[in-house]
């Protein structure tokens, strides 16, 4: 549904979901169609807004999660668990076949 969004967006053809969000139950097969206002103290599209710079998203999620001034701007810098890519090798963790 999204990757339809996009094409009608991009092509100008249909209605797009703008202003409308699109929810979908699995177990009663439903959709429910809510319409949304925008909020005018949104800190990005309301009437006053604050953030103005979105250069940040023009290199993509390396430069969101670079070090800035005031230390590590992404999750694991802020005392969560790092990746297990980051831990250590595999060779490391005991699996079940080893019983260990």
């Amino acid at each position: 549904m999204q990757a339809t969004e996009a094409v009608k967006v991009l092509v100008g053809f249909g209605e797009p979901l703008i202003g409308r969000l699109l929810t979908y139950d699995a177990v009663g097969m439903r959709f429910r169609e809510v319409k949304l206002r925008r909020d005018p103290n949104c800190p990005l599209c309301g009437k006053n807004p604050t953030i103005k710079d979105l250069s940040i998203h023009m290199e993509g999620a390396a430069q969101a999660c670079a070090l800035g001034d005031n230390g590590p701007t992404h999750a694991f810098g802020a005392g969560a668990p790092p990746p297990p890519s980051a831990v250590g090798p595999a060779a490391d963790v005991p699996s079940a076949k080893s019983g260990g």
